[in-house]
């Protein structure tokens, strides 16, 4: 294992993090801090509580669970679709970095980035609402595993886009939706029955499913199969990424 190829990689990585704070991190939280203001004060005082939960409480673990999706995506998918667009992919490829250790240092630095924003806007919501978290290790262990899930599927995003423009298509088109009706605002027993069986077709029900309960102790479905769910997902990326170094997909044309 090339420890200092991975360490360059990461180091980069995150330099470029900070060389542009404002957009990397000052903009999601203050975007997450207007969900707050519309979501948690002004309907949240019109509804008393979900599940026995305030509802700017409620909305909190959805909030996280969207910035984290979205931020890991998006930082790992710019981080190895950088390097294709200005040709450097070659020289790593070249290098003796096997593919391993490139994932590692990307996929690791895309992780961290998203796992700082969602602590950041975590403790920012402790500003609007009253909080408490019931499982703090299990919170932990979820943003975790999130993080570096999300942030596979942004590294294959990266890999697969052939222009910037494709580079959004995904996650605006395909995650956020899914983020937004897998129960980020709402719980999915609201739903009538038939949309409530549609939803559980929606892997990220699971997620926040998962993440809220190491918040308040109840979960739309059990805390297992939510675990089956994230360990399933990042398998299947991890076995897709597998797949692309070893026939050179999208990387040698």
């Amino acid at each position: 294992m090339n420890f200092e190829a991975i360490r360059a990689i990461y180091t980069f990585e995150m330099a470029r993090f900070f060389r542009t704070l404002a957009q990397s991190f000052i903009s999601p939280v203050l975007s997450t801090s207007l969900y707050f203001v519309v979501f948690g004060t002004a309907i949240g005082s019109r509804i008393d509580s979900v599940e026995g939960v305030s509802y700017g409480a409620f909305i909190v673990p959805g909030l996280v669970m969207l910035s984290v999706m979205t931020q890991a995506i998006s930082n790992a998918s710019f981080g190895i679709y950088f390097p294709k667009f200005i040709g450097t992919i070659y020289e790593l490829l070249s290098a003796p970095v096997n593919f391993i250790e490139i994932v590692i240092g990307y996929v690791g630095a895309a992780a961290t980035k998203s796992l700082f924003i969602g602590l950041v806007i975590l403790a920012t919501s402790f500003l609007f609402v009253d909080i408490t978290i019931a499982h703090p290790f299990a919170m932990l262990a979820f943003l975790v595993l999130t993080c570096l899930s999300f942030a596979l599927m942004g590294f294959i995003i990266g890999i697969w886009a052939g222009n910037f423009e494709q580079l959004q298509l995904i996650p605006l088109l395909i995650v956020t939706p899914l983020v937004f009706l897998g129960g980020s605002f709402y719980s999915i027993t609201m739903l009538p029955p038939i949309w409530q069986q549609i939803s559980y077709f929606n892997p990220v029900v699971y997620l926040i499913s998962g993440f809220r309960w190491s918040f308040f102790g109840q979960a739309d479905v059990p805390i297992a199969v939510s675990l089956l769910a994230i360990g399933g997902f990042t398998t299947l990326c991890l076995a897709i990424i597998w797949w692309i170094f070893k026939t050179g997909w999208r990387i040698r044309d």
